[in-house]
């Protein structure tokens, strides 16, 4: 569990994921571009569906809209689809991410016990993995303890993790909201508040992920997201429906700690770089509120 009374940095001297991302929030605005080389999206950008294909339409938004987001979020199984070959230009964005000083979410949500846990954590929180990302995305539903071994590796390597908390496809809804006042999505927001108390600062490294077209479901099962102190990942927003008024209006005194994503509403205005660009800043004008 968790020791109160930790600083903002890491044992191994970096300055924690939630501080490095609390910042770059502050200083671009609470944008996260998703990097979701659909097999569709390559097609509508003239290139192959292959890793050379994944290669130059991954990098070409990473160009575009790194200086813009305050992180970009690669969906780990649009690369695992192609083999070995898919995910070494996964590493290379990474690397080339980091490189630019861009925070990366691996989209992977992993989840599993002992030491096959130990071992996703190794892969993505390690220093020196060659898919080392800045965070990953967990899933909780071994229980939230399962995650032991990422969230103590995140923490001893100033790594952070996003983990599933509600999301808002309509199977979510049948494990998520099961118990009502004690539901399972009250208890997994619990656990990552209760792990947060390890982190100084105002932004903990332990987010979630909630869906930003949850709708009523955040008032409706009581769910107390600001006493988290972790960032919120909120995927949905653009092509899925949801828009910056939206989330707004959902996440209400939790709104300064959300992450909002938007990947295929920006990707469609590809494969011109300005174009990615110029949908990104739209984006980020309606976050801001401008």
């Amino acid at each position: 569990m968790p020791e109160a009374g930790s600083t903002s940095s890491s044992p191994a001297g970096r300055e924690s994921f939630g501080s490095r991302l609390g910042a770059a929030m502050a200083a671009r605005g609470p944008l996260c571009v998703g990097i979701d080389p659909h097999p569709a999206l390559l097609k509508d950008w003239g290139l192959t569906d292959d890793a050379a294909g994944l290669r130059r339409f991954s990098l070409t938004v990473l160009e575009a809209v790194g200086s813009l987001a305050a992180a970009v979020k690669p969906q780990v199984a649009l690369y695992e689809r192609h083999g070995s070959a898919g995910m070494a230009v996964l590493e290379e964005v990474l690397a080339a991410a980091a490189q630019a000083q861009v925070l990366t979410i691996a989209d992977a949500k992993r989840g599993d016990i002992g030491s096959t846990m130990a071992a996703y954590a190794d892969a993505w929180l390690r220093d020196g993995s060659s898919l080392a990302a800045d965070s990953v995305t967990l899933s909780p539903y071994l229980g939230f303890e399962s995650l032991r071994p990422a969230l103590d590796l995140a923490a001893d390597n100033g790594r952070g993790v996003f983990v599933l908390a509600l999301t808002s496809n309509p199977e979510g809804a049948s494990v998520q909201h099961v118990g009502g006042a004690d539901s399972v999505a009250r208890r997994i927001i619990e656990a990552a508040a209760a792990e947060n108390s390890r982190y100084a600062g105002s932004l903990g490294s332990v987010g979630l992920v909630v869906g930003a077209t949850v709708g009523s479901a955040l008032t409706d099962l009581h769910l107390d997201l600001p006493s988290v102190r972790g960032p919120i990942l909120a995927p949905g927003l653009g092509a899925q429906g949801a828009t910056p008024a939206d989330l707004r209006r959902t996440f209400g005194a939790a709104y300064p700690q959300v992450l909002g994503t938007s990947s295929r509403d920006i990707l469609v205005a590809g494969p011109g770089a300005q174009g990615l660009r110029d949908a990104a800043l739209r984006t980020l004008v309606g976050l801001r509120g401008e």
